[in-house]
């Protein structure tokens, strides 16, 4: 689907956060809210995306989740453990100690 609002969100009690969401009209025409999962992330308005489903068990209305390393969305930085979830290529051998800072957007 196509990303029409980036935003971010704070979950419900008891829980406290900015939980990153998009909400995305799809193919068949539905609006749907999509959780961005992991550290910072590209995503903006007209953003091509992929979504599985999944809620989001602390943000009402959120069903959903865009899929890391697919389409427009890039993989999550510096990410060495469960990658595949994350859409992170595997690092080269001997860059191990070179991991990039964390994506931070207030």
């Amino acid at each position: 689907g196509v990303c029409t609002r980036v935003y971010t969100t704070t979950p419900k009690k008891p829980n406290s956060a900015m939980r990153k969401v998009a909400r995305v009209r799809l193919t068949n025409g539905k609006e749907v809210n999509a959780y961005i999962p992991g550290e910072g992330h590209n995503l903006q308005e007209h953003s091509i995306v992929l979504i599985r489903g999944g809620r989001v068990k602390d943000l009402p209305g959120v069903r959903y989740h865009i899929i890391r390393g697919a389409l427009d969305t890039s993989g999550v930085a510096g990410r060495n453990q469960r990658r595949s979830k994350y859409g992170t290529k595997r690092p080269k051998p001997g860059q191990v100690a070179a991991a990039p800072a964390k994506g931070k957007k207030k």
